[in-house]
């Protein structure tokens, strides 16, 4: 598969998750869905050459979600 074709599914891929997250009610679900569409922007990211501000954001936001799920244990 061409890298630009790979790209360009991550990038679809972490978008459409990003938005699903925001439909479901419960907060776990929610953060579930965010923590896997910020592991895709994050590989977007390396993709499409080391974009840092796409990478650093989206490992930010990973953390705040694995705190969440794991450490802080809120519903």
């Amino acid at each position: 598969m061409d890298s630009s074709v790979l790209e360009n599914v991550f990038g679809y891929i972490a978008m459409s998750l990003l938005v699903v997250s925001f439909i479901p009610k419960n907060m776990k679900v929610v953060r579930i869905i965010n923590l896997i569409a910020c592991m895709f922007f994050v590989g977007y990211g390396i993709f499409l050459g080391w974009t840092w501000p796409i990478i650093i954001s989206n490992v930010a936001v990973c953390c705040v979600q694995v705190y969440h799920l794991f450490i802080a244990k809120t519903n």
